[in-house]
């Protein structure tokens, strides 16, 4: 592991530990003086209701109850608790996605508006659906360039990825297969992206190329984020029938709850299909009457 690298990864440990941190001084500012046991459900409820009274984000009280909910697990486990008193009922709820969809036109803008060397990270998130950290952690061994498929199997910088269903393969089509590979022959590297100065590109930098380069694209929303070219993904398998599995499958995600949370909103409005499949059999039974009748 390179110099830079070890930098790197360390900085994103502190932001890990800083953010860990907060989480803590807040619950032990809460319950530390409590015995494990004596917690109560309606408690952590107070108390989460009295952070979003003082104007924390609903994904930071999230944070914080997902915290205490694996302290007490954890407690739990050990045998100090018979039993959290953390659960879906004391939870906050993660707060509304904002799902930034662009058009395909908005996301070519993009591609073109991206420092050369970086392109493919565009490609990779609009028609693979990888988040950022997976992109910048994809080594070129990670991608079968004759099938077409990519093997997620780390994160900026080489963490191992934490779920086996992150893990899941992606088949790509030729024609981005071959992008792919040209982008290797071009810039010869052992992962696929690289910053200017030839180094492992990290999260950062895609980020912030991700920012010059929406200020480029008319009507880009300005919190346009990188992340948001994976629900471009998403969108264009729905928009050419993709039911909620393959949607599912190709995103990774671990429940077909958490795709369609996000994501149901752009499947067609199913009204008219439902309306004609309900008719369909009632206008087959009135067609059998008639029949009847007509003998």
């Amino acid at each position: 592991m390179r110099t830079s690298e070890i930098e790197r990864w360390l900085d994103q440990q502190s932001r890990a530990a800083y953010r860990l941190c907060r989480h803590i001084r807040r619950i032990n500012k809460e319950f530390g003086g409590m015995p494990l046991g004596a917690v109560r459900p309606s408690q952590i409820r107070a108390w989460c209701a009295r952070m979003r009274e003082e104007g924390l984000s609903a994904s930071y009280v999230y944070a914080c109850h997902r915290r205490l909910s694996q302290i007490m697990g954890d407690a739990v486990h050990d045998g100090l608790l018979a039993k959290s008193p953390c659960s879906r009922r004391t939870s906050p709820g993660q707060g509304t996605q904002r799902p930034y969809v662009a058009t395909t036109s908005q996301v070519w803008a993009l591609y073109d508006a991206f420092p050369e060397r970086m392109r493919t990270a565009v490609l990779l998130g609009a028609f693979a659906g990888l988040r950022v950290s997976e992109v910048c952690g994809l080594r070129v061994s990670d991608v079968d360039f004759l099938r077409g498929i990519v093997h997620p199997a780390v994160q900026y910088p080489s963490v191992e990825l934490k779920t086996e269903v992150s893990k899941t393969s992606i088949p790509v089509p030729r024609s981005l297969a071959t992008l792919l590979s040209a982008q290797v022959v071009t810039w010869r590297a052992e992962t696929l992206l690289t910053g200017e100065d030839g180094e492992q590109l990290s999260p950062w930098a895609l980020e912030r190329a991700m920012r010059k380069a929406r200020e480029q694209v008319k009507d880009l929303p300005t919190g346009f984020r990188y992340h948001d070219l994976r629900h471009y993904f998403a969108s264009l398998l729905i928009a050419n029938g993709c039911d909620v599995k393959v949607v599912q499958a190709r995103l990774r995600h671990a429940s077909a709850k958490t795709t369609l949370d996000v994501y149901g909103h752009l499947w067609p409005d199913s009204d008219e299909s439902t309306h004609s499949a309900v008719d369909a059999v009632l206008t087959a039974r009135t067609e059998q009457g008639r029949n009847r009748s007509a003998q």
